[in-house]
């Protein structure tokens, strides 16, 4: 459910939901149903951790590393396999946060998911991919925007090797002494790859997102500008969710 169905803030709403499911799981472990089976309860989890990622998603911005914070305690709290005591320290950290962290910023700044939602990189379950979403994000915001197109060069090369892993094509990628290719033959590899199918504008990103990132991280006269990383977001966007999904992350 929405915040405006609600009629409260998003912050609000979304504690509300981690009270839901805290709720939801105490009476599965009551009538011994099983989280990741087909019942109830299981069910309301799941919706559950919708109604929290739309939430998080109507979030005012805080830092980078808050935004982080907050949808690694959304996996934590929303997620089936979480073990008892895990889910209730991040409950009541979720809600910690929620009450001070990003309240504050629901007051005094407007909504910014940066580069790449962290909420998205988050249900891929791997920590690295949250750190790296987070390190790109926390360039992009404070304007270091060489520092965001070199991150985003390693993101894109991190989940191509990720789907082509899922796919146990990892062999395809390597050299011959077992070290993965770099990005430009990643890429090569990638399009011209048959067990997948990627949309155009993924294939049409890929070359800039490359060429970006090589520029900032090679380039002795160029200096990335805002425009350089917005003119490729949302081909950032498009191509990372495509090969999580690839991989089987997502």
């Amino acid at each position: 459910m929405s915040a405006k169905a609600r009629g409260t803030s998003p912050s609000v709403v979304l504690e509300g939901l981690a009270h839901e499911a805290i709720s939801c799981v105490k009476k599965a472990r009551k009538h011994h149903c099983s989280l990741t089976g087909d019942n109830f309860y299981a069910n309301k989890l799941a919706t559950l951790r919708a109604d929290a990622t739309n939430a998080y998603t109507s979030l005012a911005a805080g830092s980078a590393g808050e935004a982080s914070a907050i949808a690694e305690l959304i996996e934590a709290v929303f997620s089936a396999s979480t073990v008892r005591t895990a889910r209730l320290n991040a409950y009541r950290e979720l809600c910690f946060n929620l009450r001070t962290a990003w309240q504050s910023a629901a007051n005094g700044r407007p909504k910014d998911d940066g580069i790449f939602p962290l909420s998205i990189l988050a249900q891929a379950k791997k920590g690295y991919l949250v750190t790296v979403g987070r390190q790109m994000n926390g360039c992009y915001a404070e304007g270091w925007y060489d520092g965001a197109a070199v991150i985003m060069r390693r993101l894109i090369e991190i989940v191509i090797i990720e789907a082509f892993e899922g796919k146990n094509l990892s062999g395809t990628i390597k050299k011959n002494n077992g070290d993965y290719l770099q990005l430009s033959d990643l890429i090569t590899k990638a399009l011209a790859e048959q067990s997948w199918t990627l949309s155009r504008n993924a294939r049409q990103a890929l070359p800039l997102l490359r060429d970006v990132g090589h520029r900032s991280a090679h380039g002795r006269y160029f200096t990335a500008k805002k425009k350089d990383i917005d003119d490729v977001c949302s081909g950032c966007r498009v191509a990372v969710e495509e090969f999580l999904h690839h991989a089987s992350l997502l």
